[in-house]
């Protein structure tokens, strides 16, 4: 560039040149940018319109479609239905034809019809003889079946007869056995809601497997025991004393009749023996209460047979005992503490002079003397029971029977059928008079003693259960001593040892005319079903099944003796009237 030529200005305005152009192009670019993004914004709206109309597009796609399923369907139907309007102009055009020809036709069916009754009704008259006959047969057989039906119970019934005739002419002692139902005390200390259930103290394992075996089924044991009867829980008092009653009626036929209620404490021995009556608030009466135990109904039907039997003929005593830590009690007698010893009379029988005896004459005098004794009675509550007996009750009711003119001591006695029975004749209220005549000639001396004893022992049980402490464990102690004592002489007489233990226990020496004698002895078992107990009643069972081993031979009918051998010992004052007591 020359040297003197000042450009200066030249540069500037280029400089404001280039700047304004670059201010243009920026502010092109600026707007372009605008123009850009709203481009974009058109653009995502297009494609958002072009969304919708492709939806739309395929909603309406849809609708067509359907809407075209939907013509072809009615379209379908239309035809169905085309086609099902043309059948039916056919069947309607048939349907008319066959009414113009139905009446014709109802005509000739009518005759048909009307020709077949008279068919039948000739048919009807001429059978209704052979009809009247087939009824005739089928009354006869009808009445034919009942009398096989009858026929079939009652050899049914001699079968069990004749193998209760078997097993007395053996003379095994029978044994029936009964299972309580499950109570709320089974829990013991356990909640009252685990009450049979699986697992618990008072899960039931004791079951009727049938009216003769009871089965015991534990992970432990599985045990059955068989019996001459076994009652379920459900059989109420009725049913037990059903198969006790017949043993009653040997009573009178010159036989000792023995029944005793075994088992641990809580089992329901005194409920089995006396029901509603073991309760202070019930009033004994001559009405049968439904909970009456074996003692008041084996009473009342004592009396019903003496009231079939010609009047003045039998005379009835009752004597209450305890056998309390081994001794004797009477129960009968007011502070008395008269030491009773057992002795052997003329007639060969155990005796207790000492023992005070009442004569009675109605189910109400029995009743009110064993409601006396039982307020006497020892009992004390355990953690097994709320009212635990801490003693053997014995109710003996002694029997005085005159025997009939033409029985003599050396003739083979026959049974109480020997009176000439008459019609029922309730008997009187004053005492028989053994002085007098019975049936016309009867000797005066010749009398019958037989005695039915209802024994209810005391519960055997363990004292760790029972929790048992100071005079009640000197008590319990005893009850098993003596529990102990009867098994080892049922032991004893099903081995047929020389020796047989009776006087190692008051108990079984009281009972040893029972237990080993000639009385007919039955022996209730009553066990409890809660796993709680299932040492005791397998014990129990054990027990039942050793009395049935005991064979002594048939029981033997009580011979006739006189009036005064009779009375071989002193005995205290007895009133004749329950009332004088």
């Amino acid at each position: 560039m020359p040297l003197g030529i000042d450009r200066s200005h030249f540069l500037a305005d280029k400089t404001r040149d280039c700047e304004r152009q670059l201010r243009n192009r920026d502010e092109q670019i600026a707007s372009l940018e605008t123009e850009n993004g709203m481009l974009y914004l058109k653009l995502t709206q297009v494609q958002k319109e072009l969304q919708m109309t492709r939806e739309e597009k395929t909603v309406v796609t849809q609708k067509y479609n359907e809407e075209k399923k939907f013509r072809n369907q009615v379209s379908t139907k239309a035809s169905k239905f085309k086609d099902e309007i043309e059948n039916l102009r056919k069947d309607l055009s048939g349907v008319q034809l066959v009414a113009a020809n139905m009446p014709e036709q109802f005509k000739q069916q009518f005759h048909h019809a009307y020709s077949i009754v008279q068919h039948h009704q000739y048919l009807h008259q001429s059978q209704s003889s052979s009809l009247t006959v087939l009824q005739d047969q089928i009354s006869q057989l009808q009445s034919t079946l009942q009398d096989i039906t009858d026929r079939h119970s009652k050899e049914k019934k001699r079968r069990q007869d004749l193998h209760n005739l078997l097993m007395e002419l053996r003379g095994n002692i029978r044994v029936h056995c009964r299972l309580r139902p499950l109570k709320a005390f089974d829990c013991g200390t356990e909640d009252h809601t685990t009450l049979g259930k699986p697992g618990s103290k008072s899960e039931i394992v004791a079951h009727c497997y049938d009216d003769e075996n009871i089965c015991v089924k534990t992970s432990k044991h599985n045990k059955v025991f068989e019996y001459e009867r076994v009652y379920n829980p459900s059989e109420k008092q009725d049913i037990v004393f059903d198969e006790v009653q017949p043993m009653l009626t040997s009573l009178l036929d010159g036989y000792n009749v023995c029944i005793m209620a075994y088992g641990q404490t809580g089992s329901g021995k005194t409920h089995t023996m006396l029901g509603s009556h073991s309760n202070d608030d019930y009033n004994p009466s001559e009405t049968l209460h439904p909970d009456e135990g074996v003692i008041p109904r084996a009473t009342r039907e004592l009396f019903r047979l003496i009231e079939e039997k010609p009047p003045g003929c039998h005379t009835i005593e009752v004597s209450v005992v305890e056998i309390y830590n081994n001794d004797i009690r009477d129960l009968l007698s007011r502070g008395s503490n008269i030491k009773h010893e057992l002795i052997t009379g003329s007639d060969g029988l155990l005796n207790l002079p000492t023992i005070t005896s009442k004569q009675v004459s109605t189910v109400y005098d029995v009743m009110c003397l064993v409601q006396r004794g039982l307020r006497t009675r020892s009992e004390s509550a355990t953690m097994v029971h709320e009212h635990s007996s801490r003693s053997h009750l014995i109710v003996t009711l002694t029997v005085t029977s005159i025997a009939p003119s033409f029985f003599s001591p050396n003739k083979t006695m026959t049974d109480s059928e020997g009176f000439q029975t008459s019609k029922k004749t309730p008997r009187p209220q004053s005492q028989p008079n053994l002085s007098g005549d019975c049936l016309g000639q009867i000797t005066p001396q010749a009398v019958i003693k037989t005695k039915l004893q209802l024994v209810d022992l005391a519960g055997s049980e363990c004292v760790g259960m029972s929790g048992v402490k100071g005079a009640a464990l000197r008590e319990a102690s005893h009850i098993n001593k003596s529990l102990s004592a009867l098994a080892d002489v049922l032991g004893a007489l099903a081995e047929h040892r020389t020796h047989i233990p009776y006087r190692n226990s008051r108990l079984t020496h009281f009972l040893q005319d029972s237990i080993g004698g000639d009385a007919k002895l039955l022996v209730l078992l009553c066990v409890s079903p809660a796993a709680r107990y299932i040492s005791e009643s397998l014990q129990c069972l054990g027990f039942g099944q050793r009395a049935r081993q005991v064979q002594r031979g048939p029981a033997k009918r009580r011979l006739p003796t006189s009036a005064e051998k009779s009375n071989d010992f002193p005995r205290p004052k007895s009133t004749s009237s329950l009332s004088k007591s």
